[in-house]
């Protein structure tokens, strides 16, 4: 069912399945993506449990009105998630997060841990042995975002760009359904979108600061966890994955023949994993 609510000033849009009484599990997505990816996963979770997978600000069908003046920042991300959450009055929850939706999700996490009965990593970085080579371009422009700089952060947001974060890594490319990254990039090309993911680009720099934070909360909560990780991600490689287990020595952690968007191509593998774990 496809829905949309206002919180926060922000007509989110969201997709639910499930039983509404069904313990939940909350689906966040990353960049430059949308509750669409969850797609294919929803109705493998819907069986048993509470599926909900928002859109973020700025991503999908959200709206966000210009008199909101809203400003684009993670943090901001998160106060509008926690709003939704509110006002879906949705108390308790698995958390599954992936790329953006990692430092979103984790936020809200560790602000509240009392209300996360598992978490699922699906390439959702938290520690700094899992940033790859390939951000080096972003770390240029945390440290002098100048009109070079960002010029070379706006070759991210091209649909060739977009494409190869579908396909990087992947056994064979045309097994990624085009309606994907075709989606994204229809999207990522409205007006006023492109400074929105600069911004959040720039604003990136501080989730690294909030690790130690994201960690605490792993080792204080020792919630049920699964990082589920495409080895081939270009962004976020393996040791991301495997450093959960540092802060939850029970932590699973599966690595999947793939790249970033795992789901594309392992989503019956991740999808039992998942039952698996909150099982």
């Amino acid at each position: 069912m496809n829905r949309t609510i206002q919180a926060d000033g922000i007509n989110i849009f969201y997709r639910e399945a499930g039983a509404p009484d069904a313990p939940a599990i909350l689906l966040m997505h990353g960049f430059p993506t949308s509750s669409h990816m969850f797609r294919n996963l929803i109705p493998l979770l819907a069986t048993r449990y509470r599926v909900i997978a928002p859109d973020l600000p700025g991503f999908g069908f959200t709206e966000v009105p210009p008199e909101r003046k809203y400003t684009y920042t993670f943090d901001n991300l998160a106060n509008t998630m926690e709003a939704f959450l509110q006002a879906i009055k949705l108390e308790k929850f698995a958390l599954y997060v992936f790329d953006y939706g990692a430092p979103v999700g984790l936020r809200l996490a560790a602000a509240k841990p009392e209300r996360i009965t598992a978490l699922v990593s699906q390439n959702g970085n938290a520690y700094l042995e899992g940033l790859s080579d390939g951000w080096t371009p972003m770390r240029k422009h945390w440290a002098d975002p100048n009109e070079e700089n960002t010029n070379v952060m706006r070759g991210f947001l091209t649909p060739e760009a977009t494409k190869w974060q579908y396909t990087h890594g992947v056994a064979d490319p045309a097994s990624v359904a085009p309606e994907s990254y075709t989606l994204d990039s229809a999207l990522m090309a409205r007006p006023g979108n492109i400074d929105i993911q600069l911004e959040l680009f720039y604003d990136y720099r501080k989730n690294l600061e909030l690790y130690p934070v994201f960690q605490a909360f792993f080792r204080k909560a020792q919630v049920p966890t699964l990082a589920i990780w495409g080895k081939y991600d270009p962004f976020f490689t393996p040791p991301g994955a495997e450093a959960y287990r540092r802060d939850n020595p029970n932590a699973i952690v599966q690595l999947l023949d793939t790249g970033h968007f795992a789901l594309e191509t392992h989503v019956e593998v991740i999808g039992k994993a998942i039952h698996a774990l909150l099982d």
